[in-house]
């Protein structure tokens, strides 16, 4: 009689548990060696290469589990690991009072929530749908409706929250019925954001950066957005970038790497990724029986929004605070929608920012840590020595680049960077305008291609896809950005 043993196939649950049982396993071993470097750091010393280690983490666990709020905050509690292993329940809590008490995170969490609750009003109120079916007679090809996304973002150049989540709530009906992915989307939606603003001498980024420039006493009280306005010719990454992704919706740039898989997907009739969520809120909305007033119900909200952020010296949360006013008022007289009804869209639309918050939140919590490492000091100070004029201003552009990356803080790290570089730079002998064209390239550049930015976490989300699979389809081309600023940069300097 035959004993032999069958060996069966292990099943998914069983699977599953050794993948869980591996993770937590390395987890564990991650976080003891943290531990360890922390107990032989003596206290008096500068962290040096070890405040690397952090970001380093946070880069590969997002990239191998695909989860961006999970890796933020473990890389986070890593970093605390190394300042503190004793007190490291205190220094979460810390950590995480005071990036939820910063003034930067109570603006960004209204104006997120806020603009989410308009745009939900727009789709249940068949608003953004009229707007689609209006854009439907005039764009005629798949070519047609990447260039509508592409002059639709530029024209919306007020801020890039504004662009990320209207533009792709907007035109993504339209690309879906090209066949266009939702990564490509994004794309197009997140290259004409940062990229735009830095190059529009009236808008957020303009207004925040000129104030620094006051502030750090590179240009005098009053003249910081003269001094702003002399140096748009050098932000070469926002021309680069622009100019690239015309390209791309031209077709003359092909899809490359992870965009192209995307696209055949797309092709195949799977715009969405396998792992999205794209949440639509206008399932039963119905198109305003006159096609001109459905039109206007989306653009008046949209002028108003622009008009009141402008008149309000830029303030975005001033400019959506009147907008969903105007906008209760105006549907309300239309009987478009009953109150109670706007009233739960707008929570809907707060509810529907909480995972980009969450991202973003989690960004600064990293970057607080990173602070208290002095991640940003140690690798400006160990590459100053190492620059002249020629070279000063490609190196700056592509070491804050890096930094923008690693910490996705695009508006914050260059507080802390300004009065490095400024000095430096004009000890070298380089021009004023160079040396800010090279601080908001980087801003831009290292915006657009972090995986965990706002910008990049809300066009992914208005466009319906994940921040990962967004991140990794645009990388590509913001790599083509990059070098080519870069190569500008040298040649300038």
């Amino acid at each position: 009689m035959n004993t032999k043993t069958q060996l069966l196939p292990l099943s998914p649950a069983k699977v599953l548990d050794v993948k869980f049982l591996f993770t937590i396993f390395t987890l564990f071993l991650v976080m003891v060696s943290f531990i360890l470097v922390g107990n032989n750091h003596q206290a008096s010393e500068p962290y040096g290469w070890i405040s690397l280690l952090p970001t380093v983490l946070v880069l590969a666990f997002a990239l191998i589990t695909r989860r961006t709020v999970e890796a933020l905050f473990f890389g986070a509690v890593a970093g605390l690991l190394i300042i503190n292993p004793s007190e490291i329940v205190g220094g979460v809590v810390d950590v995480t009072m005071s990036v939820m008490t910063n003034e930067t995170i109570a603006w960004l969490i209204l104006v997120c929530g806020l603009m989410g609750g308009l745009i939900v009003i727009l789709e249940k109120g068949g608003s953004i749908l009229s707007f689609s079916n209006f854009l439907v007679r005039l764009v005629k090809t798949r070519k047609q409706s990447m260039l509508f996304t592409f002059f639709l973002g530029i024209l919306v150049f007020i801020d890039d929250y504004l662009n990320a989540i209207a533009i792709s709530s907007a035109m993504k009906n339209i690309t879906d019925s090209y066949q266009i992915s939702r990564e490509k989307l994004a794309y197009l939606v997140d290259s004409t954001a940062a990229p735009i603003c830095i190059l529009i001498p009236i808008s957020t980024w303009a207004v925040f950066f000129s104030s620094l420039l006051e502030a750090n006493d590179i240009a005098e009280k009053g003249t910081g957005i003269q001094t702003y306005i002399s140096a748009i010719p050098y932000m070469f990454y926002g021309w680069v970038t622009l100019g690239v992704v015309f390209l791309v919706a031209m077709e003359l740039i092909p899809d490359l790497g992870a965009m192209k898989k995307a696209e055949i997907r797309a092709k195949g009739g799977q715009v969405q990724p396998d792992d999205s969520v794209d949440t639509n809120f206008s399932k039963g909305a119905t198109a305003h029986n006159n096609p001109l007033m459905g039109v206007l119900n989306f653009i008046l909200p949209m002028v108003v929004l622009v008009a009141a952020s402008w008149y309000y010296d830029i303030d975005l949360l001033a400019g959506v605070f009147v907008a969903i006013m105007f906008t209760l008022v105006f549907y309300g007289v239309q009987r478009i929608l009953k109150v109670n009804e706007m009233f739960d869209a707008i929570y809907d639309g707060i509810k529907l920012m909480l995972l980009p918050l969450a991202t973003v939140i989690g960004g600064f919590m990293l970057k607080d840590v990173n602070d208290q490492l002095g991640l940003t000091m140690y690798v400006i100070e160990n590459v100053a020595p190492l620059l002249s004029a020629s070279l000063f201003p490609s190196i700056i552009f592509l070491l804050m680049t890096a930094m923008v990356f690693a910490t996705a803080s695009s508006w914050g790290l260059f507080a802390v960077a300004m009065p490095i570089v400024f000095p430096l730079g004009t000890h070298l002998g380089v021009p004023i305008e160079i040396s800010i064209g090279a601080l908001l390239s980087a801003s831009a550049a290292g915006s657009h291609s972090c995986f965990f930015s706002d910008s990049t976490v809300l066009s992914a989300q208005g466009s319906g896809c994940g921040p990962m699979d967004h991140a990794t389809t645009q990388l590509p081309y913001a790599l083509i950005g990059i070098i080519t600023t870069a190569i500008f940069f040298f040649m300038v300097g």
